[in-house]
């Protein structure tokens, strides 16, 4: 019988499992390179937005190889450049997809053996450049770079989070600074990531990421999303009447020009809102604006939409120079118990959308 410490690893063709594999935050930690992480739903049935998920590894290697390949293959120096992505190409990106369809097929039917009824799993595709193998070669164009690529398949199981009555609020605390090359999801973040929890609450269940203690960018590991009441200039005469209308309400979230990582979660959030009418901007949240806050979810691909509780950040932006969260000085911001109107309509519709674009874990077994 599996547990929650079950883990499966399928690493340049060998597959560990349990005790031989490490958690995911430290092979991350261990390997540079772009990854993305996914779960299952359905009692271990479908992947969830699988095909989100893949578009946006290819993006992720893409504008690391182009840019900072340093974060795809390591600090190493190479003789030559990466052969640079372009941006609509189906060459490369299907040979990663065929790559990663592979290796993910050779340990997810193990995984599935050995996990509980009713357990689901979280699956983390990790891509990391060979630089062995690129310094030995001089010529290659795009349809090679799969060739100087490797690619690790994690796999975990995962309880989630209950949503609505009987779940329970985040307690977020605003700690740091913005990450490096936002636009890609990397292995490097996880080990720059690691200081900020010397400032961690013990009670804090995730960190938010600004760079003046105002704007409010995202989190360490979601995205971060207010509900404000807008004022009667801002509403254009919509709620006049009715001030429960969704017109009466603004999601706020940062928008990717402000190094926010453009998660899959994210994305869907933003076309769910455009979809059903509820009012979305693109633009940092201010705590300075807290007073007007109604709500406040955050998003990612484990925990999709989970309302927040409690927000602290520091009274002075300054002291994140200590060394320990007890030495600084907490304002708080409280919601009311339970997710709200507007978080509870985007969660259900983004339930709904999992089903309809679910994969089927069956192509891989």
């Amino acid at each position: 019988m599996s547990t929650s410490t079950s883990r499966f690893l399928f690493s340049n063709g060998v597959v560990l499992h349990s005790s031989d594999t490490p958690p995911v935050t430290t092979f991350l930690e261990a390997h540079p390179g772009a990854y993305t992480t996914t779960r299952s739903h359905g009692n271990a049935s479908y992947l969830l937005f699988w095909e989100r998920h893949l578009k946006r590894l290819c993006q992720s290697i893409r504008i690391l190889s182009n840019s900072n390949p340093q974060l795809l293959f390591g600090p190493r120096k190479f003789s030559h450049p990466f052969p640079s992505l372009p941006t609509n190409s189906l060459t490369w990106e299907s040979s990663i997809r065929d790559m990663v369809h592979d290796s993910l097929s050779k340990v997810l039917e193990i995984a599935l053996k050995e996990r509980s009824n009713g357990e689901e799993l979280s699956v983390t595709a990790i891509v990391t450049g060979n630089s062995e193998k690129l310094s030995e070669n001089e010529n290659f164009d795009e349809e090679q770079v799969s060739k100087f690529l490797d690619v690790h398949i994690h796999i975990g199981v995962y309880v989630p989070p209950v949503f609505g009555i009987g779940g329970k609020g985040e307690l977020l605390a605003m700690v740091g600074r913005e990450r490096e090359v936002a636009s890609a999801k990397h292995s490097d973040w996880v080990r720059k990531r690691k200081p900020l929890e010397n400032l961690r609450p013990p009670s804090a269940t995730e960190l938010l990421l600004s760079n003046d203690g105002d704007h409010i960018l995202e989190g360490s590991l979601s995205n971060f999303y207010v509900v404000c009441r807008k004022n009667k200039f801002e509403a254009d005469g919509k709620c006049l009447d009715d001030h429960e209308s969704i017109h009466c309400f603004e999601v706020q979230t940062a928008p990717l020009s402000n190094s926010v990582l453009p998660g899959t979660i994210r994305q869907l959030i933003i076309e769910v809102c455009l979809s059903k009418g509820i009012p979305v901007r693109e633009v940092a949240p201010l705590w300075s604006d807290r007073e007007i806050w109604e709500e406040a979810f955050i998003s990612n691909s484990l925990r999709l939409l989970q309302h927040v509780e409690t927000i602290c950040a520091p009274s002075s932006w300054d002291s994140l120079h200590l060394k320990s969260w007890k030495e600084i000085s907490w304002n708080h911001k409280h919601f009311k118990k339970g997710p709200g109107t507007i978080t509870t309509m985007i969660q259900k519709e983004v339930m709904e959308r999992a089903a309809l674009e679910g994969y089927s874990i069956s192509n891989f077994i």
